[in-house]
């Protein structure tokens, strides 16, 4: 079965990611999934927030941006209407969740690591993508003060992480990465996020056209694990031998 362009169903549409792609943040990337695109970038705070002053553990935190010209219809900045919406704050907090699940916190030491993801063209999956691009960011961010070598010195970042939207086209069944056409009409839409040890951080299901049954949930999930694990072979091929050996490093 062939679907939009003729990409089979457990196919990804084409990504690339990009280090360094901005000079001030410690970590930045550019992520492309498709036409989708997303600027991540993680900058580091020598603080906390105060529930975690002398604690000696850090924080991840996340924000998530749509700028107006990133869809075919102009969307309004929302600092025009002087807040965030609902969907605003849902992904950046998954964002935020999805990160903080691979990181030891106390290896952080009391600092905030930053992440920024700003959609700069959307066309469907611009969460997930901002969840994998933000990961190798978030790497290069914390490769800026890990001391290795260093007795008890253990490097942040625990494990990979990916993540990737999976649903149930009307046509073809279970599909992998949905792009803006083809999820604005699934009859199940789910997000994917999954660690490089193979757990599951997140699942987000949805019937949207329909329910869906344990056969498809399984066959979904399936999909889904399929996208993160080639993603996070990738992510490794982009931190290279300089980073990719750093994740899940003691000493």
């Amino acid at each position: 079965m062939a679907r939009l362009n003729f990409r089979p169903v457990d196919k990804m549409r084409r990504y690339s990611m990009r280090r360094h792609f901005q000079h001030g943040p410690a970590g930045s990337v550019l992520i492309e999934m498709g036409h989708t695109r997303v600027i991540c970038a993680a900058s580091v705070e020598e603080r906390v927030p105060f529930f975690l002053r002398g604690t000696g553990e850090g924080w991840i935190k996340a924000e998530y941006s749509l700028l107006p010209s990133a869809t075919s219809e102009r969307t309004a900045r929302e600092a025009v209407h002087g807040h965030q919406n609902g969907r605003t704050q849902e992904i950046q907090r998954l964002i935020g969740r999805s990160l903080r699940s691979v990181v030891d916190t106390k290896a952080l030491g009391e600092r905030t690591i930053n992440i920024d993801c700003d959609v700069i063209e959307a066309d469907g999956g611009t969460r997930t993508a901002s969840i994998t691009g933000a990961f190798v960011a978030l790497v290069e961010a914390c490769a800026s003060f890990y001391k290795k070598g260093e007795k008890r010195s253990i490097f942040p970042v625990r494990d990979f992480l990916a993540a990737i939207s999976v649903g149930i086209s009307a046509t073809e069944g279970p599909i992998l990465d949905l792009c803006y056409e083809e999820d604005s009409s699934a009859l199940v839409d789910m997000n994917i996020v999954m660690t490089g040890s193979g757990s599951f951080v997140e699942v987000q299901g949805t019937g949207e056209g329909r329910p869906f049954t344990h056969d498809e949930l399984s066959a979904l999930l399936r999909l889904g694990e399929k996208g993160c694990r080639e993603l996070i072979e990738y992510e490794k091929y982009v931190l290279g031998d300089d980073l990719g050996w750093y994740v899940g490093r003691e000493g």
